[in-house]
This record gives C-alpha cells, sequence and structure tokens, in this order.
C-alpha cells in the first residue's frame, strides 16, 4: 500500500495537504508547520530548523508499521478498541520519533504527527475519528495481507 501526502497549504502555525491511498484521494491531512526539512538533510540541520511540537517531519519516504504498541494510545479506550493501541507509526523520521498517524482537529494537537480528516475549518480537521478509522481499516488489511506500507510525503 502506497500512501502520498500532499503538502499544499504551508502556513505560520500548520500544514495542510491531501492523503493519496494508492492514487485516490481519500482525505485531508493536518501537520505542524513545514520548515523545509527532507529526509536526506543531517540531524544537524534538522535539529537546527526544528521546533519541538511544531515542526512537521521532513519531505521523504517512509516505511509505516502497523504492528508498534503506543504507550499514549494504548491506555484509550477508543484506540484500544480499534487497533489495541497499535498506531500506524512512520518509521526511522530523521531527528523525529514517535510519529503516528492519527486523529486530530487542530495544531496543538500534532507534535509532528499526521491528522487524517476533513479541512471543513481554517487550520483544523472535522471527522477526523471517522476518517481514521477508515484508513486505519484501509491500512490493516494491507498489513494482514502481508503489504508493505509506505508514505510518501512531497
Amino acid at each position: 500500500m502506497n500512501l502520498k501526502l500532499d503538502r499544499r497549504w504551508k502556513k505560520a502555525t500548520y500544514t495542510i495537504g491531501i492523503l493519496y491511498v494508492d492514487g485516490v484521494r481519500f482525505s485531508e491531512t493536518l501537520e505542524d508547520r513545514d520548515r523545509g526539512l527532507f529526509q536526506g538533510d543531517t540531524i544537524a540541520q534538522i535539529k537546527s530548523l526544528k521546533v519541538y511540537g511544531e515542526t512537521a517531519i521532513p519531505i521523504g519516504k517512509y516505511t509505516v508499521a502497523m504492528d508498534i504498541l503506543s504507550p499514549k494510545y494504548s491506555a484509550v479506550k477508543w484506540y484500544k478498541d480499534l487497533c489495541g493501541g497499535k498506531m500506524p507509526r512512520l518509521l526511522d523520521v530523521p531527528g523525529f520519533e514517535g510519529i503516528l498517524i492519527h486523529p486530530l482537529n487542530n495544531p496543538l494537537q500534532t507534535y509532528g504527527c499526521i491528522g487524517v480528516g476533513r479541512n471543513t475549518k481554517v487550520g483544523e480537521l472535522t471527522e477526523s475519528k471517522a476518517t481514521f478509522k477508515k484508513l486505519y481499516k484501509k491500512m490493516k488489511a494491507a498489513h494482514d495481507r502481508g503489504e508493505k506500507i509506505t508514505i510518501t510525503i512531497v
């Protein structure tokens, strides 16, 4: 399964993008501010521009794991019921740790992660839980079929 996140609207405190699943438009996304980081940048370059909790991850291609337990979300009933607390996690993101795809509504909830939903309010997402649930089911099915899941951020 190939996800593509096309960062479209880069603002001072957030970034709105479009998420595609295997080439088909799926939803909008919300991330922190894009500070022009790239996967090939050195850790020193990334650290010089990164603001903790306020910076989108570097542009690049990442593998997404579906079987890593999230300490934070495994304790929340809704996530526990849906996915046993195993959230989609991006692997080997330079200068970042614990980057997930999950529901969120505003930039204060991102901390480098990627939120999915509908961008019906300026700088925010709505219908995020319902959108995430649909995406998670697609990703879980691909994972269960043995497919590698990747996300390319452009």
